[in-house]
């Protein structure tokens, strides 16, 4: 496995949760890490990207305000820190990989982790 997410759980809305990535040496030479989530009966999300440096992120608009996404390229890292949780951010959060340009389409994405439910109650 190369990219393996943690940190998912049931939260009550309001609530925040910190979501971790941890990624294969290989994948982390790839510019762009991101995070996706998916919730059922509905297609794959985007929630937020970041560049190699740190220096570029892009937001969701469902969760801007209220996500950061960051990455510790010494530990080979990624995050997503959610704040202000909503049952509509109830979801399996996918963390993502690609090379070159940041971008938002799941499509670009070539290399996935299995997922961390993340549930939000009301």
């Amino acid at each position: 496995v190369q990219l393996v997410e943690s940190g998912g759980g049931l939260v009550q809305a309001g609530g925040s949760l910190r979501l971790s990535c941890a990624a294969s040496t290989r994948l982390f030479t790839m510019n762009i890490l991101a995070w996706f989530r998916q919730a059922p009966g509905k297609e794959r999300e985007f929630v937020a990207a970041i560049t190699s440096s740190g220096a570029n992120t892009r937001y969701g608009d469902p969760v801007k305000g209220r996500f950061t996404i960051s990455r510790d390229n010494a530990k080979k890292m990624a995050y997503l820190q959610m704040t202000s949780l909503t049952p509509e951010d109830t979801a399996v959060y996918y963390c993502a990989a690609k090379r070159d340009s940041i971008a938002s389409n799941p499509a670009d994405f070539s290399s996935w982790g299995q997922g961390t439910q993340v549930t939000v109650s009301s």
